[in-house]
């Protein structure tokens, strides 16, 4: 099947750019284009695609806000944000927002093709180069537990508990798997009984759960 995408982003010459390498990508077409956040969530209400490859600074309305809105809006909708600093403040605010994960503008094409393909699998993306600097972000914005955070981890069985703790330090669910010696489809069991009992989207705001219910931390 094929994935539709809708890019974001002010500047002509990268939407352009990012368009004629995903379109070359099989499997993906690129069905619309946004120059800012107020625009994007027009398109995304006429287009529906799959995935939304959103910029984060741009006039009028930026990625934050809009990603914060087109999720709200659709609570399936996948928001692949597009950073050119690995140390952006803002990753963590688009995290928060409802984003499915982040890359770096510098990424390959065939880093953004895979990126693409990750996020409308529902699976998060977490561009490695920058998971540690960003568990850091996390810790310094969450001094203490959010008070909602841990009442909600006593609703986790021990095992559901230990796959939140490897989700959040970045392993796929076949990392998960092996690291625990049980089958891939037993953690994606546990992964979606995660989902639905804390009542989160996917895997990319099970981690921000798990961080500022501080059961991961720095090193």
């Amino acid at each position: 099947m094929t994935i539709r995408v809708l890019v974001v982003d002010d500047q002509v010459m990268v939407r352009e750019g990012f368009s004629v390498l995903l379109n070359a990508m099989p499997g993906i077409e690129v069905v619309g284009e946004a120059v800012n956040g107020r625009e994007a969530i027009r398109q995304v209400a006429a287009l529906r695609p799959d995935v939304v490859l959103m910029d984060i600074r741009m006039p009028e309305m930026n990625g934050i806000d809009a990603t914060r809105e087109i999720v709200a809006a659709d609570g399936d909708a996948k928001v692949l944000v597009l950073t050119t600093f690995d140390l952006d403040e803002y990753v963590y605010q688009a995290l928060r927002a409802g984003a499915s994960g982040f890359l770096l503008k510098d990424a390959s094409a065939r880093q953004l093709a895979d990126g693409v393909r990750v996020v409308a699998e529902g699976e998060a993306l977490l561009a490695p180069t920058v998971t540690r600097r960003l568990i850091t972000e996390f810790a310094k914005r969450a001094e203490s537990p959010r008070p909602a955070a841990l009442s909600q981890v006593g609703d986790l069985t021990e095992r559901e508990t230990e796959v939140l703790v490897l989700i959040a330090q970045g392993l796929s669910n076949a990392e998960i798997a092996a690291h625990l010696v049980v089958a891939e489809s037993t953690i994606k069991t546990h992964v979606s009984r995660i989902l639905v009992k804390l009542g989160l989207r996917d895997r990319t705001q099970a981690a921000v759960f798990a961080y500022e219910a501080r059961l991961v931390t720095p090193g």
